[in-house]
């Protein structure tokens, strides 16, 4: 189960982040929080990993919702650092983390 959830996350984050020439996907703005556009991807990454967060180990459960939490306040642009997207930084981290959780879960 965890591993379908990871697949969705990386389908999602290489779709929703990374711009590929040849494909053109749109990004549907929903709505606008603090001048910052909230798009579908968002809202879809954020069913992913909240769905992932209940699959979790407690320790893992623990330090997902953290980077899910500073996920949430990146794209709203409370939390920003200049030069790099945090956002996307944030959600690799947590595609990292259920990795190791899958690796860990096969031994």
């Amino acid at each position: 189960m965890i591993a379908g959830l990871l697949i969705i996350l990386i389908i999602l984050w290489f779709l929703g982040y990374v711009r590929v020439s040849g494909i053109n996907i749109p990004d549907i703005p929903l709505f606008t929080i603090n001048t910052h556009v909230i798009t579908l991807w968002d809202i879809l990454i954020l069913l992913v990993v909240s769905w992932a967060l209940s699959i979790l180990p407690t320790p893992l459960r623990e330090i997902a919702g953290v980077l899910l939490i500073l996920w949430v306040l990146s794209v709203l642009g409370i939390l920003s650092i200049a030069g790099i997207g945090l956002s996307s930084l944030l959600v690799l981290a947590i595609i990292v983390g259920l990795i190791v959780s899958v690796f860990s879960a096969a031994l």
